[in-house]
């Protein structure tokens, strides 16, 4: 049941060692206030409201995206933006679970 609804919510079982030796890219979408008090290390801070004015420099970088942001819910609305732009990206929920997930 808990798998069913995180899928309906945009969260995915992400495989973190495939998607890291990919190459790919951490960003979190918090405020620099929040990014300020913690968050993935090498993360790269794009506010949800710059995303979209990123997605060329994004989709430039021919990477795998992971977002990440507090609980999740602004890191869906980031993956799905770039998803629409043709960019590979995955919801990686909160910082907190990135951050733990890319240390096993």
């Amino acid at each position: 049941m808990i798998s069913f609804i995180k899928k309906m919510l945009g969260f995915e079982e992400l495989d973190y060692t495939r998607l890291m030796e990919r190459g790919a890219i951490i960003i979190d979408v918090r405020t620099p206030q929040e990014f300020k008090q913690g968050h993935v290390k090498k993360a790269i801070n794009i506010p949800l409201s710059d995303i979209s004015r990123s997605i060329k420099k994004i989709k430039q970088k021919n990477k795998p995206i992971i977002t990440c942001c507090r609980s999740g819910a602004r890191s869906g609305n980031a993956a799905s933006t770039l998803k629409s732009a043709g960019i590979e990206v995955y919801n990686g929920g909160s910082w907190n679970s990135v951050r733990d997930a890319i240390r096993n």
